[in-house]
């Protein structure tokens, strides 16, 4: 499954993101170990940015700079509510990330099966038997 062109990252066109079609860019904004936390928090629950930046290794206005990043990632959303920007996860955004690992697993899967249900070949039948017939050395 492509990635859909409904997920296209604001303000670049669809030229400019031929590389981004491949595969989400949320991965290489999740890159980030702070971005990741920021992500993580958002994952339990809507937080504005000051209640984001609480406890985290860099200022409220980088917190703003790292959610930035994940909103045109297409992670997160955010919403007014009075003079406050309230952050959460945006659940296509995910959805998107993983159905491009799916189409691995699909792969995968696939071609597990396919090697399960393929009869082994006749010369490995062949040496499993001349094995099996002869006796054991002892030693």
């Amino acid at each position: 499954m492509a990635y859909e062109a409904s997920h296209a990252i604001p303000g670049r066109s669809a030229t400019s993101q031929s590389s981004a079609t491949a595969r989400p860019n949320g991965f290489a904004a999740l890159a980030d170990p702070t971005r990741r936390q920021i992500f993580e928090r958002l994952a339990a629950g809507a937080k504005p940015v000051g209640e984001l930046a609480e406890g985290l290794p860099v200022s409220r206005p980088a917190v703003s700079q790292h959610l930035k990043v994940l909103k045109e990632a297409g992670l997160v959303v955010d919403r007014r509510v009075g003079n406050r920007s309230i952050y959460q996860v945006n659940p296509d955004g995910v959805a998107a990330m993983r159905a491009y690992l799916e189409q691995f697993w699909k792969q995968a899967l696939t071609a597990f099966k396919a090697a399960v249900e393929q009869p082994p070949a006749p010369h490995a039948r062949e040496s499993q038997s001349k094995t099996s017939d002869r006796p054991k050395e002892v030693r």
